[in-house]
């Protein structure tokens, strides 16, 4: 029967000619036969006048690993890590300086959130959460809808925003389902998903914990200059963006969807048994939750004296000791990749910082506008809130960090200040589900369409970035972050 059904079907035969079948077919080797051939043509040539031979094969090989991480001819993970390879073979950095900056602590940091964010998930504490405080919080449409956003920011404090999104994405299917939205026509169903959504990405810059980038630019301006960040400077300096965008973003969410429907009394008693189904909370979540508490506390008021990666470990030992986790279960949540990125991106950072290419990229790319310190806040931060809707956001830090280190140089600027400048505009992608995660489960709902993300997006947007520049401006100041 099975062959007779094979059979059945109508044979697909490709007519074309054999060289174009083939070409065709080997269109991605082919591509990156000719970005080798190209690499190896420019590695030859002799370097522009001011620039050292080390310092321009640094910036080709920057180059192209931009081009690998937009063309997604190679995953971030493996491009970062043939930057990397390719430093010391090329004589750019000594092969034992290159292969150290795995040891940066801001890679031990990132390791030990995303194994504190995989208790939260795995043991169901972060799950029970969102349930309870949307059972109690949630009585009308716009409370509930409220509810959901301000959790999502809330939860993206302390997770990253990519797991919260996914975390909640089941939890806000239910309660959809619950209902009786119908999917592409609800209104109510766009305004759910889309707070999910926008929680999750303004929350996510609001500390260390919300997603790559921050610790990665921690990172990098600790090589390049020897500065770091404590928890709380961070986070004060991310706030005075996050709270008002937190009223802002709802308001222009309600004025684009408003609520369409009288009450939400069916989807709340559905929340309400699951809660019950749920039962008491267990040990291993009590333990996880009371291990949180006291990490987050310690990078607020130890994390300058101790060390913020030191504390991450410390809690995810705990995590272990008291067998809250195992490591079949970090296995399935911790990403790898990003962990991986993180080396070989701060060795190229490195390199194009200790060669001056960054410098003289800065001084050849900005000309006069590069002595004006708020003009060059204002275009490197629009570069990242524009780029990072089409990029990784810790790629999009990766690509402009070696260039605003080296505008600092030339400006004599805070790197501070230019850190903050890349790494919060960098995490704010509203308008494209390839942007950021968050934004690709709300559309994988069915409930929005392509149009009703980049509108809304697009205004929220440019009020974030109009939001930016006043905190530069007005706020930063006042904390001790001047330009």
């Amino acid at each position: 029967m099975e062959s007779k059904h094979f059979l059945d079907k109508p044979l697909k035969i490709d007519n074309r000619p054999l060289w174009l079948i083939v070409l065709d077919r080997t269109a991605r080797y082919q591509v990156m036969a000719a970005v080798a051939l190209v690499i190896g043509f420019l590695i030859r040539l002799a370097p522009p006048e001011g620039l050292s031979v080390e310092g321009y094969r640094s910036l080709v090989l920057f180059g192209a690993t931009v081009f690998f991480w937009i063309s997604g001819l190679l995953p971030i993970a493996v491009t970062a890590l043939l930057s990397m390879v390719m430093l010391p073979l090329l004589g750019i950095m000594d092969a034992k300086k290159t292969y150290s900056m795995f040891g940066n602590e801001s890679v031990f940091f990132i390791l030990g959130a995303f194994i504190l964010a995989a208790a939260l998930t795995g043991t169901g504490i972060s799950a029970r959460l969102a349930r309870a405080m949307l059972a109690k919080f949630g009585r009308t449409p716009t409370r509930l809808a409220l509810t959901v956003f301000l959790l999502s920011a809330f939860l993206s404090f302390i997770m990253s925003e990519h797991a919260v999104a996914a975390m909640l994405f089941p939890v806000v299917t239910e309660l959809a389902t619950a209902l009786q939205l119908e999917k592409g026509k609800s209104n109510f169903g766009r305004l759910l998903f889309m707070s999910m959504a926008w929680g999750c990405i303004i929350g996510g810059i609001a500390t260390f914990l919300g997603g790559a980038r921050a610790p990665l630019a921690a990172g990098l301006l600790k090589e390049a200059t020897g500065l770091h960040f404590s928890f709380i400077e961070w986070s004060t300096a991310a706030c005075m963006i996050v709270l008002p965008l937190l009223v802002l973003g709802f308001a222009i969410l309600l004025r684009f969807f408003p609520p369409d429907l009288d009450d939400v009394d069916v989807g709340l008693k559905f929340l309400n048994g699951k809660r019950l189904e749920m039962g008491k909370i267990s040990y291993d979540e009590i333990l996880t939750a009371l291990v949180m508490v006291v990490t987050v506390a310690c990078w607020m008021f130890l994390g300058e004296k101790t060390g913020l990666a030191a504390i991450a470990i410390l809690g995810a030992a705990a995590l272990f000791t008291f067998k809250v986790i195992s490591w079949q279960m970090i296995e399935e949540y911790v990403n790898w990749g990003i962990i991986l990125m993180y080396g070989g991106t701060i060795a190229l950072a490195s390199a194009l910082e200790k060669t001056g290419a960054a410098v003289w990229v800065v001084k050849k790319g900005m000309g006069d506008h590069a002595h004006s310190p708020l003009a060059v806040i204002a275009v490197i931060s629009l570069v990242a809130i524009l780029v990072t809707e089409c990029i990784s956001h810790a790629a999009v830090v990766a690509i402009l960090m070696p260039v605003g280190m080296g505008l600092c140089q030339t400006t004599g600027m805070d790197p501070k200040v230019m850190t903050l400048s890349i790494a919060l505009p960098a995490g704010l992608a509203y308008c494209l589900p390839m942007g950021t995660p968050a934004t690709a489960i709300a559309y994988a709902s069915g409930y929005l369409k392509s149009r009703d993300i980049i509108v809304a997006g697009a205004v929220v947007m440019a009020i974030s970035w109009l939001l930016f520049m006043g905190s530069v401006l007005f706020i930063w100041p006042v904390l001790g972050l001047k330009i």
